[in-house]
């Protein structure tokens, strides 16, 4: 009954929820609840329909019985783990999102901290570890615990490295991983070793250039690109205090369904005030040209996200978003050399990873170069 229940609430034909759906899964629950304890298949069951409810508890903004549901899930998990011996918790991912979400980055900290040390000994053969490892750092750096997000990202750079090297993964990762972890080292004043990371990206880059990727992968390596682009611009995002966010390191269909339309719909709004801005810039730099190289950069960011997420043509979505960003950076450079140029770099940047997941390597390469000549980095 639970089960049927559960189907019964998406209509599979038209590929859509039924208008009663969350009614169809709160009574799957209640059926679920009802089996015996003493039967085996309970725990299941009961998981499956506790799963498909907050998914539709969150559809319907009701978010606080949503996360109170995954509270619930992950005591399943952990009372099976405990029987079976596994060290894997199942429902601690869904946990650590939904505190993310929330804001509560301490808490999620501690859930992935968890969740990686029970996957990491069996590495990334499965491809889910590197996902999990972007997580990870997010909420510790979120939870302001530098050294272990540092430390967290040394370890998927290193990962990236070695599979790339055994041609387990795509190089482009690699590249990714690199220049995240040197924005990231930056951030927390480790220059030096930025500049390291940052030189190792431009070899790499540079193969790339020259050769390409040593062999032809799926197309996940953008997905990677546009969660380690957030990243990049958590500075200069900074989302409405009210509300969902969604979970930072998380690709967006790990996102629940409120704090992804939440995003979704911002879009529209960030570019009207992105287009009011650029008239008042014009006016009076000095008051307005800064902050609307930064708006312009979370429009960018989101809208890269938005289009990755729906269409393997994304890149002629966005390109023209890059491309006046680093036009935009430019006058704030030539207006105001001491900040603007460094703000240049991170946006070249942010244009070269762009460039590589749409795999034109070459004006990758010479965007980064340039990011590297503006902050005198150049060999």
């Amino acid at each position: 009954m639970a089960r049927a229940l559960q189907r019964l609430s998406y209509d599979t034909s038209v590929g859509k929820w039924h208008p009663s759906s969350l009614a169809l899964c709160e009574e799957a629950v209640a059926a679920a609840r009802s089996i015996d304890p003493a039967e085996t298949a309970r725990a299941n069951v009961l998981y499956q329909a506790l799963d498909s409810c907050q998914r539709q508890l969150y559809m319907a903004g009701r978010r606080a019985e949503g996360l109170a549901m995954r509270a619930e899930m992950l005591a399943i998990g952990r009372a099976q783990a405990e029987l079976s011996g596994d060290p894997v918790v199942k429902g601690l991912h869904e946990w650590a999102a939904g505190l993310s979400e929330e804001g509560r980055y301490a808490e999620a900290a501690d859930a992935m901290t968890e969740l990686v040390a029970a996957i990491l000994p069996d590495g990334p053969a499965s491809g889910g570890l590197a996902w999990s490892l972007l997580e990870w750092i997010a909420a510790l750096h979120n939870a302001g615990r530098s050294s272990e997000a540092l430390a967290a990202f040394e370890t998927l750079v290193s990962m990236e490295a070695a599979e790339a090297a055994n041609d387990r993964g795509p190089m482009a990762c690699h590249l990714y991983s690199l220049i995240g972890y040197a924005q990231m080292l930056d951030t927390h004043g480790r220059g030096e070793q930025a500049v390291l990371a940052r030189q190792e990206a431009l070899a790499l880059l540079a193969e790339l250039a020259d050769t390409g990727e040593r062999k032809s992968w799926s197309g996940y390596q953008a997905s990677f690109w546009a969660v380690l682009l957030t990243f990049s611009s958590a500075e200069s995002d900074r989302p409405a205090p009210d509300g969902p966010r969604p979970p930072s390191g998380a690709a967006p269909m790990q996102w629940s369904p409120d704090a992804k339309r939440r995003y979704c719909n911002s879009l529209q709004a960030l570019r009207e005030e992105v287009d009011t801005l650029a008239a008042r810039a014009t006016e009076d730099p000095d008051q307005h040209l800064a902050e609307l190289v930064r708006l312009h950069r979370v429009l960018t960011v989101r809208s890269a996200i938005y289009w990755e997420n729906r269409t393997h043509l994304f890149a002629e979505r966005v390109r023209s978003l890059f491309d006046d960003g680093v036009c935009l950076a430019g006058r704030l450079s030539q207006h105001d050399p001491a900040d603007g140029t460094r703000t240049l770099a991170r946006i070249l940047i942010d244009r070269s990873t762009f460039h590589t997941a749409a795999r034109e390597f070459g004006p990758a390469l010479d965007d980064f170069r340039q990011a590297l000549n503006c902050l005198g980095e150049v060999n």
